[in-house]
């Protein structure tokens, strides 16, 4: 049979039809005899993004807006004689899924856009997300009595987990407040301002540890040139430090924190002798290697000492320690710190830290697809929402650099005309 068009050469039916054929597949398995009717992976997930690409809030509107769109259903890889999938259907896909199905998804389009040199990946910036739970506890106008106690596990997600907000209100102003929910960990590119890698963890999971798990996971899995990693205080981990410096090969670009670096002034330090608060020359106990670091110890002279023996009845300095620990103790740091070979007054080192503030607008481009706005709860569903909104701004990057719009790889909702139909 011969046909007056080429199939390839037909309009597409939507904007939708192009960005999707980009999207890498599940393996779907075959369809089921008993039970609910089998939908396609694929299409769920399809219709999963093109919610965050609509900014449909929950997953209502979503199954509203298939059943009354069927040129979209059909577009995303719905039999046009069936009825669409369910509410029910949706929150199954998402509190089901293995999360790690969706992540090899991510990663593959990510890996896609660095072979394409959209991403070059040479700075590199860090940073998490607070993800509130849909719990009456973050609901400062209900009445709870064990609001923020973190050993009473919310009933409405026992998944979520107590964390800890920090804003700025006005400037040098600190503001902190509680929440039960989930944590969105993150690597960015800073010049395309697009996500790298991403993991989404209960709130009391440390923002430090999940950084060396994505620096590890980054180095593993992309070839890029990574020049520079940036990052504010509160990653000022020597960890953190040394395996950017020293396995990443990059430049650490990352502030001191005050709260780690607190000055010894009531203690003297001449070469290896060390005068305590009380003027008294300190007791030298030995070297203690902890975390790969070796230090010096030194210990209360009055009690470890044999010099000042008899000579007083308690500490001089009334120090608060004397009674209750035997008195002070000193770790004079023998391995030498990575930070030693971090310019923190150069030029370039602030130049690169004010890259950082790239990821904030990267937060904010996945909040206009809800991704705060989890619509199913448990830890599972959450990574699930978090990533699919991942793969929403990714998958949005490569339709622009395809289509020819370079300039545009960050327009995640304006970028597709939003369509009345």
């Amino acid at each position: 049979m011969k046909y007056l068009f080429k199939p390839q050469d037909l309009p597409l039916k939507t904007p939708y039809e192009k960005v999707f054929s980009l999207l890498p597949c599940f393996s779907d398995s075959i369809k089921k005899k008993r039970g609910w009717p089998s939908f396609s992976k694929d299409a769920i997930l399809r219709a999963l993004i093109y919610k965050n690409l609509r900014g449909l809030s929950s997953l209502s509107e979503l199954a509203f807006e298939l059943k009354n769109n069927p040129l979209i259903a059909e577009v995303l890889g719905f039999p046009a004689w069936e009825a669409p999938p369910s509410v029910e259907r949706f929150s199954h896909f998402m509190r089901n899924l293995p999360n790690q199905k969706l992540r090899k998804l991510r990663l593959l389009l990510v890996q896609q856009l660095i072979r394409e040199k959209v991403i070059n990946g040479r700075v590199i910036a860090l940073d998490s997300c607070a993800i509130d739970a849909n719990v009456r506890e973050n609901n400062l106008k209900t009445a709870v009595s064990s609001r923020f106690d973190k050993t009473i596990k919310p009933s409405g997600d026992p998944d979520a987990r107590l964390g800890v907000k920090i804003y700025y209100p006005k400037p040098f102003q600190r503001k902190i407040t509680f929440f039960w929910g989930y944590r969105n960990h993150i690597l960015t590119d800073t010049y395309t301002e697009l996500p790298l890698l991403e993991i989404t963890l209960p709130a009391d999971q440390h923002e430090q540890k999940q950084a060396l798990v994505l620096l590890k996971r980054l180095k593993s899995y992309s070839p890029m040139n990574i020049q520079a990693v940036t990052a504010d205080a509160n990653y000022d981990v020597e960890e953190i430090l040394s395996y950017i410096f020293h396995e990443i090969k990059g430049m650490p670009v990352i502030p001191r924190n005050p709260r780690g670096h607190h000055q010894r002034e009531d203690f003297t330090v001449h070469k290896d002798t060390i005068i305590c608060p009380a003027n008294l020359k300190m007791h030298r106990r030995g070297k203690m290697t902890t975390r790969g670091r070796t230090y010096l110890q030194y210990s209360c002279p009055l009690y470890y000492g044999k010099k000042y023996q008899g000579q007083f009845l308690a500490c001089p300095a009334s120090h608060p320690k004397y009674f209750s620990q035997k008195g002070c103790n000193y770790l004079l740091r023998l391995t030498p710190t990575v930070r030693k070979y971090i310019d923190y007054d150069s030029r370039v080192f602030r130049e690169i830290y004010n890259q950082r503030s790239s990821v904030e607008r990267v937060f904010s481009r996945l909040l206009t697809i809800t991704m705060l706005n989890p619509t199913v709860i448990g830890l599972k569903a959450t990574q699930n929402h978090c990533t699919i909104a991942h793969i929403t701004v990714v998958l949005i990057a490569l339709d622009a650099h395809k289509s020819g719009f370079k300039d545009k790889i960050r327009f995640v909702k304006t970028f597709l005309p939003n369509l009345s139909l």
